[in-house]
């Protein structure tokens, strides 16, 4: 389809505006430069590095593997705070646990195993805490999205609430029969393997957004086999691959697992990516204008997004 048209995002019930004609227009606006870090095994003014001292003062044990630590600076604490009620002025408490998730020792490599042994290991500890009703597991990939330290980490922030975007998606069962149908499309699937399928989604709002889906119909991270850990680390290889090879650049994103809170009892797990990156390595999109005060819309079509990922 190459005139506009929206579409449908069955997970949460909005809409997408598809304007595939606007793909050739010159662009003039702004350009970032390129950054790419020197690929360093250590860097001793790194807060997140082996035995070096974080900003609050604390030391990094000499780890070898993974490493998980309380947040310094976290968006959440433990104590509560008192509601408030006074006519359309409403507050109440939002308490949690915020941890970093170190993926290695060396400051410049992202390694292929452990990781998702640690979101298993994290999650099963914190959605046993008593007071946790959610567990949102995200990383920041790049100073475009917002990473303030290079070394390669993610962070888990555990909450007392259910966090709206997942509120919204309140329709996840559907994710069993619609990887089956984009497996047997095949425009949209990206890369694939015995326990897994990534695709760019129909509904896609991100220029190189894609979705990772278990074959599976599993809740959380928890609930996976030992097979299947090892299948998502190689997915999860293989789809950076094609995301830093497409612009030929570290390619910048945010991540993050959506995974059955406490308390729900139908929800299909699933992984979103959003990178920002649009033409090339120094152009990105911009959610502004018409994306903040009407609706999500984009320019090309996840239908070419996933081919030139899948090339």
């Amino acid at each position: 389809m190459n005139l506009p048209h929206r579409r449908w995002n069955p997970l949460n019930g909005e809409w997408v505006l598809v304007s595939p004609h606007r793909a050739l227009r010159p662009w003039q606006g702004q350009v970032d430069a390129a950054q790419e870090a020197a690929a360093l095994a250590y860097d001793p003014s790194c807060y997140l590095c082996p035995g070096n001292e974080r900003a609050a003062g604390k030391h990094n044990p000499n780890y070898e593997g993974t490493y998980v630590f309380e947040n310094d600076f976290p968006a959440l604490l433990t104590h509560q705070t008192n509601p408030i009620q006074m006519g359309l002025l409403r507050s109440e408490p939002a308490c949690g646990i915020c941890r970093v998730l170190c993926y290695s020792p060396h400051h410049s490599i992202r390694p292929s195993t452990g990781i998702v042994d640690a979101w298993c290991e994290q999650s099963a500890e914190l959605f046993a805490h008593p007071d946790i009703q959610s567990v949102q597991i995200f990383e920041n990939r790049g100073a475009m999205m917002g990473a303030s330290n290079p070394h390669p980490h993610g962070q888990i922030w555990a909450t007392s609430f259910i966090p709206p975007e997942l509120v919204k998606e309140t329709n996840t069962r559907v994710l069993g029969d619609y990887w089956k149908q984009e497996w047997q499309l095949a425009e949209r699937l990206v890369c694939s393997n015995e326990h897994w399928v990534v695709v760019v989604p129909y509904w896609a709002i991100w220029p190189f957004e894609t979705l990772v889906i278990p074959r599976r119909a599993v809740g959380r991270l928890t609930d996976l086999e030992d097979v299947e850990r090892e299948t998502l680390s190689e997915i999860l290889e293989r789809l950076t691959a094609r995301y830093d090879k497409l612009f030929d650049t570290s390619f910048p994103y945010t991540m993050g697992w959506h995974q059955r809170p406490n308390g729900v009892a139908d929800f299909y797990l699933h992984a979103h990516y959003y990178p920002p990156l649009l033409r090339s390595a120094t152009i990105r999109k911009f959610m502004v204008g018409f994306e903040m005060l009407a609706m999500p819309q984009r320019d090309i079509t996840p239908e070419s997004a996933a081919q030139l990922l899948r090339s």
